[in-house]
């Protein structure tokens, strides 16, 4: 009995020690939804003001370059070539690529030493924004959690945005405008195709590649990015990113340069006088040469001077 008695503290002690850390993971989880969600919305309205991979390059000692530019002012060829670059499905996904994420684990199933990813715009930039580089299932988790979160709670345009002006584009530069500045000396904004492309060829591996003077394989990369920018246009795959005010088809947004000038405005007619279209009107001569003037009739001949009439004789005692 004394036994017995002894054994009864003990369990208890131990299972209200189990359900109270059952209590604190389900706690966790659901302060970390909260957060989550919250962090989440935050960015919705407010530019990160830094990320993880930022805050690596200062600890590192050296010196951020950035520069934010709302999604509206950046060249529509940059949006584009982000698209042509690294996921041409974006405006139609909810997040996922599946066809790339299969084909990405086929070709690493291969073994050729060179590691694919099948990550979309929306991963990337859920990576950029929340979480940190490098691999593993439990940061890939969280990716997925945070992908699933921006493509519920924000919109194309604010990912592509948030994309756009993070993302690492050279050592320690984070932005397409920053990149264009470093590169080329231009905002974003006046980026040509070539530029716009040499930089999307960029980011995949940006402290590795040059943007200005490519070569080898960088130098390919961004030829074959310029010419995916037209099929991007072409096809509409970037139609999510403008509003209703400027949504309109690939043909209606092509550059000034290829839209055809209006026509001149014909002049109004003088208006008809009351009863001028009852005139008989000579029919129109055929085109061709004006035929020569007709010569000058003679001058008519003058009449003679009529004799004057003899007076007449007064009559005596008339």
């Amino acid at each position: 009995m004394a036994k017995a008695i002894k054994r009864r503290p003990y369990s208890r002690r131990k299972r209200g020690l189990g359900s109270r850390i059952i209590g604190w993971i389900v706690k966790a989880i659901l302060l970390f939804i909260v957060l989550s969600v919250l962090w989440v919305l935050l960015y919705r309205f407010v530019p990160p003001p830094v990320t993880f991979t930022q805050m690596g390059d200062i600890l590192g000692g050296r010196s951020v370059a950035k520069d934010w530019m709302p999604l509206a002012q950046i060249n529509d060829d940059m949006k584009r070539a982000a698209i042509a670059a690294e996921d041409s499905k974006f405006c139609s996904h909810w997040g996922f690529d599946q066809d790339a994420i299969a084909e990405a684990m086929r070709r690493n199933a291969q073994g050729d030493g060179v590691m694919r990813g099948g990550s979309t715009i929306s991963q990337q930039t859920a990576k950029n924004a929340f979480l940190w580089q490098g691999g593993g299932y439990f940061r890939k988790g969280l990716e997925a959690w945070f992908t699933l979160l921006i493509e519920n709670l924000w919109s194309k345009e604010r990912i592509m945005e948030v994309y756009l002006n993070i993302a690492e584009t050279g050592i320690a530069t984070y932005g397409v405008n920053a990149g264009a500045q470093r590169y080329f000396n231009k905002d974003a904004s006046e980026l040509s195709r070539t530029e716009a492309a040499r930089i999307a060829a960029v980011l995949p591996l940006p402290k590795r590649r040059e943007a200005v003077t490519p070569s080898g394989f960088t130098r390919r990369y961004g030829n074959s990015i310029s010419s995916r920018i037209a099929v991007v246009q072409r096809d509409g795959l970037d139609s999510c990113l403008y509003g209703e005010s400027e949504r309109a088809s690939p043909v209606e947004r092509e550059e000034p340069v290829r839209r055809e000038r209006p026509k001149a405005k014909a002049q109004a007619a003088p208006p008809i006088e009351p009863g001028a279209e009852y005139e008989d009107q000579a029919p129109a001569e055929p085109a061709g040469p004006a035929p020569p003037p007709a010569p000058a009739p003679p001058p008519p001949e003058p009449e003679p001077e009529p004799e004057p009439e003899p007076e007449q004789p007064e009559l005596n005692g008339a």
